[in-house]
């Protein structure tokens, strides 16, 4: 590919290289009960083989920038492996959505 080739490929959203930015700010922090549960997930999915890195990957790159400017990191971990399982037709949007309102009823939350 030449390097004009090159600079007429869409830039993935999560690359941010040479664009002008405010400096990174890193904190360490507890990760929450819920982080640790879809890091834990999402393991798990790797070793049976129901998804990859790769595919997790590419499906935060496919999120868009508006949406992934507004997610935090595991938040997107968990939207691209519930797009990616839909897609797949390991899972399907009726039961996602039944099982985030029996997430939500544990936990008393509406949203």
């Amino acid at each position: 590919m030449s390097p004009a080739q090159a600079t007429k490929m869409p830039q993935p959203v999560n690359d941010f290289g040479g664009l002008p930015a405010e400096p990174m700010v890193i904190v360490e922090h507890e990760l929450a009960p819920w982080e640790k549960r879809c890091h834990a997930t999402l393991e798990c999915l790797y070793w049976r083989g129901a998804m990859s890195m790769e595919e997790k990957r590419r499906s935060i790159e496919d999120l868009g920038q508006t949406i992934y400017a507004d997610l935090t990191y595991y938040e997107k971990w968990a939207v691209a492996a519930a797009n990616r399982l839909m897609d797949k037709g390991l899972i399907t949007q009726d039961e996602l959505a039944i099982k985030m309102g029996e997430v939500r009823g544990r936990f008393g939350t509406t949203s």
